[in-house]
Order: structure tokens, then sequence, then C-alpha cells
């Protein structure tokens, strides 16, 4: 995310005024704590279950799209 924002400011300019940076390091911030804390909890997740749920998911979610595509 970091390489991505940063290579987008590189190609538009740094013409950013002072509210605007700090909304874009705020939002940054928030980001990176959200994805650490989903990260733990995915992690601790995985350590107590099995992908069953995740693998019944898949397969009634890939009937549907399928299901969507030939028939509608």
């Amino acid at each position: 995310m970091l390489g991505a924002s940063l290579l987008k400011l590189v190609k538009f300019g740094f013409g950013f005024t002072g509210a605007e940076l700090i909304i874009l390091l705020v939002g940054m911030i928030v980001s990176f704590l959200v994805s650490v804390l989903v990260i733990k909890f995915l992690m601790n997740y995985i350590k107590k279950h099995d992908f069953k749920p995740f693998g019944y998911y898949r397969i009634a979610l890939g009937i549907i799209v399928l299901a969507y595509f030939f028939l509608g």
C-alpha cells in the first residue's frame, strides 16, 4: 500500500494542502492498524479451526456465480 501510494504521489505530483496530507496520513495509519488486527484475528482463527466453512462458502459462491452467468 505504501509503495502504491508513493507511486501515485510521484506520478500525479505532491500538490496537497495541509488538511489533505493529514487525511492521507490518518487513512494510511488506520488502514495499517486494521490490517494488522485482521491478520492477527485470522491467524488465531486458523490455529483453532479448519477450513471447512471456507470451502463450503467457496463452493456455494462458485455455484451461484456459474448459475448467474449461464442462466442469467
